[in-house]
């Protein structure tokens, strides 16, 4: 299970923070007064089944989507209205999202060229980028010529090397075979506590939020049924749902038939 960073004694700096966040789509009620902080640093994971909201609550940080109501705060300011391109944040998708057209060194620079980086510099971080995740060399390949793990480093690098406060990772490895998918969390975990920037993590597998996460936030229905380390979430679940979604656990139809209330008789 995901180890807890220790922060000493100091107060905790959230990165992120969702304060009574709800988000309608039309009639739907896709994300339900949700609450919870994200502390610097950590790997966290949103961990529920599909349509239970957590793509939505990614989004929501990311700027992708608007809260209907309540607030969603980075580093202590609230991103209320600003596109994602204002956040402080990165993501990386499912599908990758690679420009096919354009070379893994290109794909990489890309944001830094948004934002008018120096060539010297760029050159640079995209070699210290490509070092990262181990892709030393392919820089002038095009995505196509890459494996599904190879193209996943690329996001992984291109979100990385603009030094977000917070990466959002969309289940980046559910494209990916067993095998791969296992050797892919190994480096996630690897990465993240190298380069020390906190990671919101959407799956719908509990083995893998288990084996990833410092914390994970359970979701069903657009709600948050429990949020607390690993071990809290598995072996101390709040809820008959979470219970029953984390781990194999067996419930038994009982009666109650005598209470001992404690008192004297």
């Amino acid at each position: 299970m995901g180890p807890e960073p220790g922060n000493g004694h100091s107060a905790p700096i959230y990165d992120v923070a969702l304060l009574g966040v709800s988000k309608v789509f039309g009639t739907t009620l896709a994300v339900r007064d949700l609450t919870f902080q994200v502390e610097q640093g950590i790997f966290f994971s949103l961990l529920g089944p599909s349509g239970c909201g957590k793509t939505t609550t990614l989004r929501l940080i990311a700027g992708f989507e608007q809260p209907t109501t309540g607030r969603v705060m980075i580093r202590g300011t609230d991103v209320a209205g600003l596109p994602p391109y204002r956040r402080d944040v990165n993501t990386v998708f499912q599908s990758y999202a690679l420009f096919p057209h354009m070379s893994v060194a290109d794909n990489i620079a890309y944001g830094l060229r948004q934002r008018h980086v120096g060539r010297a510099e760029i050159r640079r971080r995209v070699d210290e980028a490509l070092e990262m995740v181990r892709l030393v060399g392919a820089g002038k390949r095009r995505p196509s010529e890459l494996s599904g793990g190879q193209q996943q480093r690329v996001a992984l690098a291109r979100a990385l090397v603009n030094r977000p406060t917070v990466l959002l990772l969309d289940e980046p490895l559910s494209a990916l075979d067993l095998k791969l998918r296992k050797e892919m969390q190994a480096e996630l975990k690897t990465l993240q506590r190298t380069v020390g920037i906190t990671f919101v993590y959407v799956t719908h597998d509990q083995e893998e939020a288990i084996t990833l996460a410092h914390r994970i936030a359970v979701m069903t229905a657009g709600r948050l049924e429990q949020e607390g380390t690993p071990t809290e979430v598995y072996a101390r679940p709040q809820t008959r749902f979470v219970a029953d979604f984390i781990g194999l656990t067996n419930f038994k139809a009982s009666t109650v038939r005598e209470a001992n209330t404690g008192g004297s008789g």
